[in-house]
């Protein structure tokens, strides 16, 4: 093909253009706002993202009953009291057990960092994600923790700012499939594999990393609409 470049980008504009706004969503994910710039809820998200559940329809009502009744109070305010909180408090919410392990190890670590390095909460998720490493994830401080797993390291990087991507099943699929319509031979398989190669086509395409990623969810139909329409007004408060 003489100009692969051109064809990977007119194959992705193909697919962006079905998600008409997600740039303003990534925008705030990179700056460390989503969930009105609540790192707790952040926290919370991506501990209850990690088990695979449908991210719409279980993660984020579920997140949004932890803010009513835990955060809209008071009563869990900050990473500190989120790395204290016993998970009988809140079985209510979410009653897996891994995922109050990941939230509370996460929180534990970023709140020890905020007051070693004087910083907010958000100042710590951003300080961390800035000097984390995708190579060596596993011995990361977030990395080590039992259920953090390389989709949820990348998930709290995403957050806190870095542009990445997430290694799920439906992100590989999709770039699979982008690739194989724009006849571009591109590693996927391995998980570090699908990362760089969404980088390289970032590069070449002229998007985001995030936003590629995000459109792999959001282009899925659910129902007689793909997510983006059927979630617009939602993932615009999230």
């Amino acid at each position: 093909m003489r100009n692969p470049d051109k064809r990977l980008s007119q194959v992705l504009g193909r697919y962006m253009s079905k998600t008409s706004g997600l740039r303003k969503h990534c925008d705030r994910c990179l700056e460390t706002r989503r969930w009105n710039g609540s790192v707790v809820l952040m926290v919370v998200d991506a501990a209850f993202t990690s088990i695979g559940l449908n991210y719409f329809t279980a993660v984020v009502p579920s997140v949004v009953k932890f803010e009513k009744e835990l955060t809209a109070d008071g009563k869990i305010g900050t990473l500190r009291d989120l790395s204290l909180l016993q998970p009988d408090q809140v079985e209510s919410i979410w009653r897996n057990l891994r995922s109050w392990q990941v939230a509370k190890g996460a929180a534990s670590y970023l709140h020890n960092l905020a007051v070693a390095d004087n910083l907010d909460d958000r100042g710590a998720l951003r300080r961390w994600a800035a000097n984390s490493r995708l190579e060596s994830w596993k011995e990361d401080p977030i990395g080590t923790i039992n259920g953090v797993g390389i989709t949820t390291f990348q998930y709290l990087r995403m957050m806190g700012g870095m542009d990445t991507a997430m290694p799920d099943k439906i992100v590989r699929r999709v770039i699979r499939q982008i690739l194989e319509e724009a006849a571009l031979d591109m590693p996927v398989q391995k998980d570090m594999e699908l990362i760089s190669t969404i980088e390289r086509m970032a590069e070449l395409s002229g998007y985001r990393s995030i936003e590629i990623c995000w459109m792999t969810w959001m282009i899925q139909s659910e129902g007689n609409a793909i997510r983006m329409e059927k979630y617009r007004d939602l993932l615009d408060k999230i």
